[in-house]
């Protein structure tokens, strides 16, 4: 498990590259200017785990992280959302999507799993 201090860490190394002594390179950048450079790293997690290699995999979720980092401080600096928000809406997500887990719904099989939470997705689209 990941230590609580390390991603305070990896906020703060954001809110630097961010500051007026960061990286100018990232604070030019835009949501849309990373799309393809998130969707390669995507591309190499999915080699990674076609191979089986598992540190290549993990270098590259790694990768991945560093894009919703990046793309949470982006939106920060806009006062839109920030990471905390958006680990919030993701355990709220989780929870809701696993009521097997933390709510009463008994399931059986995870074919019973599936459905419910393409239901409960559905739900939530609406």
């Amino acid at each position: 498990m990941v230590k609580n201090t390390r991603f305070v860490e990896l906020k703060d190394i954001f809110t630097v590259l961010h500051s007026r002594r960061g990286c100018m390179w990232d604070k030019k950048q835009t949501h849309k200017s990373l799309i393809n450079d998130l969707k390669e790293e995507v591309d190499e997690f999915t080699a990674a785990v076609r191979k089986n290699n598992h540190r290549h995999m993990q270098e590259e979720l790694g990768d991945i992280l560093l894009h919703v980092m990046f793309n949470a401080q982006i939106a920060k600096k806009q006062k839109k959302f920030d990471i905390e928000e958006v680990i919030a809406g993701l355990i709220n997500k989780l929870k809701r999507r696993h009521p097997h887990v933390f709510g009463k719904t008994r399931v059986s099989s995870t074919r019973q799993i599936i459905a419910n939470w393409n239901k409960i997705k559905a739900e939530e689209k609406k």
